[in-house]
């Protein structure tokens, strides 16, 4: 298998089911209908809710949305081999990941862009709305804390790339500030991008300079600095710093990924990696389980993501300038997630197994597998840098990507700055993610604490826009800085998809409402079966052969009493659903109510 195949097979069903299927649910399903005013019109405070352009949203809820999750998933994921990752990318993209945030975004649009837990609220009433509010709580501090957790690593004693992420704040608020007195998309697009790329090539020029002592920060440093930084990203104007900012980084994304993109047609590297390996009945080196149900619980965004309904129910729903624009940005932005994922997985299975297996395990667990590397010893000298046991995905996209674009004659000397590059690529990555989580999280806190003091639901008051900010930061910088989410990351996979599955219950529920047909709500119900079994399935395999088995490695009471917790707070909430579509069902009068509700 080479991988000009998969790429062009791949694009060509994602153009295909964009085309029919994405436009089946955006017309015949949800009936988007132009002529209503969306929230950010109904609203507009120049703030929180604000008209926007559909490709600067587009931008922003892509680089919201695509965090560390389409890198890392299908990096680790190809431990099974290429054929199940490729598999579940393609299909719960399509059937999964598309519906589920376009659904959750038009739910969310319905109730004035409210969180999806005032909308679970709202249309399954207050049990099923507090369990969804205090499951994407968790949820979302996890997320925000793991997620700053690889950045910081890759910061960490770094000054190119604390100088080639920190310049792009400034650079964003300058787009932001000039795009709004101007009204000039393209320019201030064309300026913004330049200086993004003069600021990272620029990086390595101050390596060695006073600059770059500055910049030279140790892990408890960064941890502090984050958070701040964050509480402004929640804090100000959408438009001076958040979407800008995003919208920027998108162009790096994009860029780097048609840029590996035309390296694999240049190249046209082999797949090295057979179709399944040995360990897809468990038992491997990096995901304990087996392919089923740990394939889908390994790659979530790219292929279906609980994160996104934070997006979905958070920053875009207020921006979009018309309901059409669902459609491109809602199920456009997850299907280009879906290409992101599928070249991290061909960066990954370009590489010898041998040499994967070397970076993604333990040294002394590598020992035990009875492999020899194979270009790792000549990879890690170009780079400069011991690339085996460096767990986790992150360096594992590097090196694959490195060793795809060093093919190409003009670039076989470039190694450590593909390398240092691509590292930074993944760290703006997921920074946008932190930035647009936190401010969800900063309106997760308002809804929910808003129940004890009213005025904290006002998002345009803004004591409660600076509590609740500080809060969201502290929440997370505080686990952060601590470092105790390590004890508990490995729910998030299991607790992500299981807010996917919430997603699309809420998504339901509304389809069923509006309607014409209710075979309309198969498209929810279809991918929510699959999601909800697999879920449960994996969280009771970790409960039982890992959290609380002695035994296991893994061992650990705390994460199995919240396993047990996250999985009870899913059944409650799909069992208040599912009276809630009894009721719609068997009562027209009240299937009519809510209709016009």
């Amino acid at each position: 298998m080479n991988a000009i195949t998969i790429v062009i097979g791949s694009i060509c069903i994602l153009m295909i089911a964009y085309r029919l299927y994405c436009t089946f649910v955006a017309v015949k399903v949800l009936k988007l209908n132009d002529s209503v005013p969306t929230p950010a019109h109904a609203l507009q405070d120049g703030k929180d809710y604000v008209p926007t352009n559909k490709w600067v949203t587009f931008g922003h809820h892509f680089a919201a949305i695509a965090a560390a999750g389409p890198l890392v998933g299908p990096i680790l994921a190809a431990q099974f081999g290429y054929l199940p990752g490729l598999l579940w990318l393609l299909i719960g993209a399509v059937i999964g990941g598309a519906v589920h945030d376009a659904v959750v975004l038009f739910a969310s649009m319905r109730k004035q862009g409210k969180s999806l837990s005032e909308v679970a609220k709202e249309e399954l009433g207050p049990i099923a709305g507090f369990c969804t509010g205090l499951a994407m709580l968790f949820i979302i501090t996890i997320t925000m804390a793991g997620l700053s957790m690889v950045v910081l690593h890759a910061l960490e004693r770094n000054p190119w790339g604390t100088f080639a992420v920190g310049i792009t704040i400034p650079i964003a608020m300058g787009v932001g500030l000039f795009y709004k007195k101007t009204g000039n998309l393209k320019l201030a697009s064309t300026i913004g991008f330049l200086l993004i790329m003069i600021g990272v090539f620029a990086g390595p020029s101050i390596q060695n300079t006073v600059i770059g002592e500055w910049l030279t920060f140790d892990y408890k440093t960064l941890a502090v600095i984050l958070p701040v930084y964050a509480f402004f990203a929640a804090a100000l104007p959408v438009w001076l710093l958040l979407a800008p900012r995003d919208y920027l980084s998108s162009f790096m994304k994009v860029g780097v990924f048609i840029a590996l993109i035309v390296g694999v047609f240049i190249i046209n590297p082999t797949i090295q990696f057979p179709a399944l390996t040995e360990f897809i009945h468990g038992g491997g080196p990096i995901v304990a389980g087996p392919v089923w149900p740990f394939i889908s619980i390994t790659i979530a965004c790219g292929a279906i993501s609980g994160f996104h309904a934070f997006i979905g129910s958070g920053t875009t729903p207020k921006m979009l300038d018309r309901w059409s624009d669902i459609k491109i940005v809602g199920m456009g932005a997850m299907l280009v997630e879906c290409v992101v994922g599928i070249m991290a997985l061909v960066a990954a299975t370009a590489l010898h197994p041998a040499d994967y297996f070397a970076i993604n395990s333990k040294p002394e667990v590598f020992q035990t597998l009875g492999m020899n590397v194979v270009d790792l010893p000549k990879l890690s000298q170009a780079i400069g840098l011991d690339l085996e046991g460096r767990t986790g995905g992150a360096v594992t996209l590097a090196v694959g990507m490195t060793y795809i674009f060093t093919k190409i004659p003009w670039f076989s000397t470039l190694a450590p700055y593909f390398y240092q590059f691509v590292i930074m690529f993944e760290a703006v990555f997921i920074l946008t993610a932190i930035d647009a989580g936190t401010r969800v999280s900063r309106y997760l806190i308002q809804d929910f604490f808003g129940e004890l003091y009213k005025p904290l639901k006002r998002m345009d008051w803004i004591p409660g826009t600076i509590f609740a900010s500080a809060l969201a930061c502290f929440f997370w910088g505080y686990l952060l800085l601590s470092g105790d989410i390590s004890s508990v990351w490995t729910l998030f996979g299991v607790s992500n998809q299981l807010m996917a599955s919430i997603g699309l219950i809420v998504g339901a529920t509304v389809i069923l409402k509006i309607a014409d047909k209710r075979r309309y709500m198969l498209t929810c119900l279809v991918p929510l079966a699959y999601l909800f079994v697999t879920v449960n399935v994996a969280g009771y395999w970790m409960i039982k052969n890992v959290y609380l088995n002695p035994s296991a490695a893994g061992f650990n009471i705390v994460n199995g009493v919240l396993s047990i917790m996250m999985l009870a707070l899913g059944i409650i909430i799909l069992v208040a659903a599912m009276n809630k579509w009894v009721s719609l069902l068997q009562s027209p009068q009240a299937r009519m109510k809510a209709t016009n509700a």
